[in-house]
Order: structure tokens, then sequence, then C-alpha cells
């Protein structure tokens, strides 16, 4: 049995969700803003004194109105682009699917296109994968922390780890014998640089330490772009600080910046960029926030966006997510811009920057003072430079949310669900006047939607049946889904296939990291962990709301075309007989020439890409 099966499981009923947003909503301060079309006004300190007299008083007054602390939120890691071939001989090799073209995004297993560098626990394993035959470990890389991901540029390995130190903060004087001592944790992200002029000896070059907790990394050619963020502990406030090659080096409150605006600051989003041909070229900078969500990165800015509450006129409570546009060139780091959208974003793909504009879609829970919750759904056009609204596109599919964006161009698609699954439609080519073109309305629901070409789309996530009483649906086994765009008022649906029954999952769902596609072979390879229902234990037939068992765990492969729809051409799976062993869960596959391999803790499996007979296997310790 998977051991960590249970978590990845979610009911989809509006009892669950309404619940656990009125617990959320409630926790609030009071306070009377409206959402407004501003933009906020950034400043940098001064000096120390300034940063802490400012921090103070904010927590001060929020202290006297209620004493609230968000929770941190630690976002997904994405997905990685091709490494640098080394010869041009090298073979084609898989790509995974970034959102930005030429920003990079780090990930858990990366190739060069001959060997493949996998993050298992505690290490990185380089391993000499092309031929297939010839595989084999070349070196394995043992680090502190867990390891969250990594990037290859030519000879450069990029590791990033996150570690916990336990803090005691001791009163002092005549506090110590009336307050008790605190104990808190304090995070920091390690990124770690390594040589590869010897695959068999990687070379330590750079060693950084940052406080905080791993938000996001972005890569754009030779420079690294890590986003973390330090919360104050107990009632200590510091500067933030990174070690670089163990030169400590404090953020100055000149690099710091703010906004008069901000409620509640809890801590600093740090933006440090790091030259990995030179690591003692690192420079840093940090913005006074809340909680960072989740980034959005194109080629020149980075946008950190964080989610706060507000109450309205007519006494409901909404949320709204504060957005900071960074500028960046290289180790140049400036915060230009700040804004505020009502509404909280899904992840990074309800975001996106296009043309001079960004464009964010978010869902409005709100708290009615009959402690009602609705939910709608928006999406606004700002002005990039500004971070002010020039469009909106207010109140779709009231009572559900969304469960999957895609912008694509002068277009978005959005997903929303509660009982079925609406796929809008949305055209975008004039800023000023976002609005819906067509809506298609099918069972289930995708989690996530990957572009496949300019007129179709693929979406993995759920099959679901209405419930009989209530308004919600149960959801069922995974489905994928191939939807024709090309008439953009009258998408279509043209095919579907479902795996499993009610608890069959994928990470595709959640970390877009484990899909492999290839429009140009038609290939859609998915990590599935397949569960199957009895119809024998239950004799009066079998309840939507019930659980299948796993019964397999492996990659699935499918052949994807306009013609001919989804089709199944195989699995491939590390595990032996029936059991299902968390090591062997197989959680990436690239391919390299024709040689496709499925990547777990446990092993690799090279496979030939057409028969998908097995060729070789090598055992990870």
């Amino acid at each position: 049995m998977v051991n960590n099966m249970q978590w990845k499981y979610r009911a989809l009923t509006v009892a669950a969700i309404a619940s656990v947003s009125l617990m959320i909503i409630s926790s609030l301060p009071l306070n009377n803003q409206t959402p407004q079309n501003i933009s906020l006004i950034l400043k940098t300190f001064g000096s120390i004194s300034d940063l802490e007299s400012f921090i103070n008083s904010k927590l001060a007054s929020e202290k006297q109105s209620y004493p609230y602390r968000p929770t941190l939120s630690i976002p997904k890691t994405a997905f990685s682009t091709r490494a640098e071939a080394e010869s041009l001989n090298a073979p084609d090799f898989s790509t995974t699917n970034i959102q930005v073209e030429g920003v990079d995004e780090a990930d858990i297993v990366k190739t060069d296109g001959q060997r493949i560098f996998i993050a298992s626990g505690k290490y990185v394993y380089i391993v000499e994968a092309y031929p297939p035959e010839n595989m084999k470990v070349l070196s394995k890389i043992q680090l502190d922390g867990y390891i969250l991901g990594l990037f290859i540029r030519g000879d450069r390995l990029i590791v990033f780890t996150q570690v916990e130190e336990w803090l005691e903060d001791k009163p002092e004087g005549d506090q110590a014998t009336i307050k008790p001592a605190i104990i808190s944790f304090k995070t920091y992200t390690f990124a770690r640089i390594y040589g590869l002029a010897e695959f068999e000896e990687p070379m330590l070059l750079g060693n950084i330490t940052v406080d905080g907790w791993y938000i996001d990394s972005r890569m754009i050619e030779n420079y690294v772009y890590l986003v973390s963020m330090q919360t104050f502990t107990s009632n200590k406030i510091v500067l933030p600080s990174l070690s670089v090659n163990g030169g400590l080096r404090e953020v100055s409150p000149d690099k710091i910046y703010y906004s008069e605006a901000i409620e509640k600051p809890i801590g600093y989003t740090i933006i440090t960029a790091i030259n990995i041909l030179n690591p003692e070229l690192t420079a840093a900078k940090a913005v006074l926030t809340g909680s960072v969500s989740c980034i959005y990165m194109s080629m020149s800015n980075l946008y950190a966006v964080f989610p706060t509450f507000q109450s309205t006129s007519s006494g409901y409570w909404q949320e709204k997510t504060e957005i900071y546009r960074i500028a960046v060139n290289e180790l140049n780091i400036t915060c230009e811009a700040g804004g505020e959208v009502p509404g909280a974003v899904l992840n990074q793909f309800s975001m996106d920057e296009y043309e001079g504009y960004f464009r964010i879609a978010t869902t409005v829970s709100s708290l009615s003072p009959r402690s009602e919750v609705t939910w709608k759904n928006n999406l606004y056009v700002l002005n990039a430079t500004t971070l002010k609204i020039v469009g909106r596109l207010e109140g779709l599919a009231l009572g559900e949310r969304i469960y999957s964006a895609r912008f694509m161009g002068s277009r978005c698609y959005l997903v929303t669900f509660k009982k079925v699954d609406p796929l809008f439609t949305i055209n975008l080519s004039d800023p000023a006047n976002p609005h819906v073109l067509g809506e298609l309305k099918i069972p289930g629901y995708s989690d996530y939607l990957h572009p496949f070409g300019e007129n179709y789309l693929i979406g993995i996530g759920k099959e679901a049946v209405p419930a009989e009483e209530g308004d919600f649906a149960w959801y069922q086994g995974l489905k994928i889904s191939l939807f024709n765009i090309s008439d953009i008022e009258s998408p279509a649906e043209v095919d579907k296939i479902i795996i499993g029954d009610r608890g069959t999952d994928s990470p595709v769902l959640r970390d877009h990291h484990a899909l492999l596609f290839s429009k140009a072979r038609n290939l859609l390879v998915i990590p599935i962990t397949e569960a199957r229902l009895s119809t024998e234990e239950y004799s009066e037939g079998v309840p939507p709301w019930a659980y299948g068992r796993p019964v397999f765990q492996g990659a699935y492969i499918f052949h994807v075309s306009p013609e001919n729809g989804i089709e199944l051409r195989g699995r491939i799976t590390h595990n032996e007989g029936d059991v299902i062993a968390s090591i062997y869960e197989v959680k990436r596959a690239i391919y390299i020439g024709d040689i496709l391999y499925t990547i777990s803790d446990g092993k690799i499996k090279a496979n030939d890409l057409t028969s998908l007979s097995e060729i070789a296997e090598l055992p990870l310790d």
C-alpha cells in the first residue's frame, strides 16, 4: 500500500469547502476597506530604526484589532526546460513544459541528453543513461536537508535544499521570572552550485545560504533567481541575510521595499540573484510582505502575490491578492510596482504577462453577515508598469471556484467546478474589455490544462457524478480530455479517457513537473496510481462516495492526436507483483532519442519508446 495515499485524495463537497472557508474567514480582523483600483507606492527604508518603527507600528495596530497571523503557504515547485546538449551529435531528448519560454524552473529530475540528474531525499544521483545498455550511477551527492529541486546548465548543477533550526528565545532580566522561553524555529534555504568537469567527482563551486522558506526559483541563461520567505520569529525584528561561500551579507534597509498600505507585514520576501558561473556574484533584495503564495516570472519581471482579506461596505468578508512586480536583469533587482485585485489565485498558471499587460484570474470567497459562503471568479487585466487595473471580467460561474487556468496569447481558458465542469474561453485581445466567447459544460473537471498546438487543449483532472442530494458532485476516476478550441465560441470535448475509480490519483493533478508531453511525437506520459472498486463488496450497488483500492502504480503512455483522440499504448511499473511500494512509485518520465526512461526513488527503467519493451533497469541504492 502506498503510504502517502490518504492525503492525496480530496472530497469535493460544498459543505466541506464552505466549512474550511468559514473557519479561515471568521478568524480575520475587521476593517472598512473596499477593493480599489490602486497602485501601491513603494519605498525603501533609510535605516534599521525606520524599519523597526514601521513594523512595530503595524503590528501594534493589528494587535489592537485582532491578534491574527496568516500561516505560511509553500507552493509547489514547477517544470524544467531542456538542458543544453554537449554536442551536435547528441540525440533528441524531452523537455518539460515550462510556462514561459526561456525561463527555466527547478525540478527533481533533469537531463542533458546523455545523463539524468535525480533528486531523491537528501541525495542527487548523476546517472550515465544513454545508451541505456551501459546505464550506471556516475556519482552520488549527499546534502543536508530535503532536496527541493535542480537546475542544469552546461557544466553547472544547481541544487536547492531547506533546513529548519529550532530556536529558544529566553527572556532577560526581570522578564525571565515571569515569562517562559519561547520555542520557535528558523528556516534556511541552501543553493549549492557544482562544477561538472568530472561527472564522477562533482566540485562544489558555490555555497549560498538564504534566510527563509523556499518559495520558488527560476533560471534565465546564467542567472538563477531564488525566492524565499522569512517570517518574523517571536517579537524580534532582524534584517534578512545570506551567506555566500561562508561570507555573511545582510540585506540593508535601503534594499528592503515596502508600501505604507500594507496591513499585516509578517516577514520578508527575499529575491536572490545568483551568477552560476561565478557564485561570488550574488545579490539580494527584499520586500516587506504578507505570506507569499506563489510567483510568476517573465523574461524581465518577477511577480510575487500574497492573499489577504478585507470587509466591504455591505458587511461581506472578501479575499484579495496583493501583487508586487520585481524587475530583474542579471544581478539587478528592483521592486517597481505594487497593486491588488479581489480574490485569490490558484497557482502560477493563473497569472501571465503579455504585450505590456499582466493578466490574473482569481476566485473570490465571500462571507455574508449571515455566515453564508459564496464564490465567484474574476479575471483582471493590469497595466504591467503600474499594476493598475485596466480591464475586468467579474462574476464568472457563481458558486464555483477555479480549478485550472491557462493563458495563451490573447486568449484565456478557465475551468471552474461545483457539479459540472465549465470550460470558459475568454477573449483578451482588447485589454480594456475581456469577455467570454464560449463555454462548455461537461461532467468532472480539469486540474491542469496543457496546450496541444493552437487548436487543442489537453485537460487532466477527475470525472465526477452529481450527488442525488445536495448541490455538489462526487469525483471519480482520473480523466484525460482532449478539447477542440479552434472555434473559440464553441469549444468541444472531442475525446476523453477515464482511468480507474474513485481514489485514482496522479501527481500531475498537483504538480505539472510530472507530465511528459511531446507534440512532435504525439506522446503523453502520466504517472498514475490506479484504484479499483470491488462490486462484490456492495450488494446494493456501488455508492458514488466509495473509494477503490490501489491496484497499480506506474507510468501510463498515451498517443494523442486530433485524428484518433487519446489512445492508451501501455503501462510501465517499477513494482513487482501486487505490492505497491512507495520507493518504486514512478515520479517522472523523460525520453532520450527513442528510449523512454521512468524514474522512481528506487530505480530507473529504460524502455523502447515504440514497442515499450524493457531494455535495461538500474537500481538506486
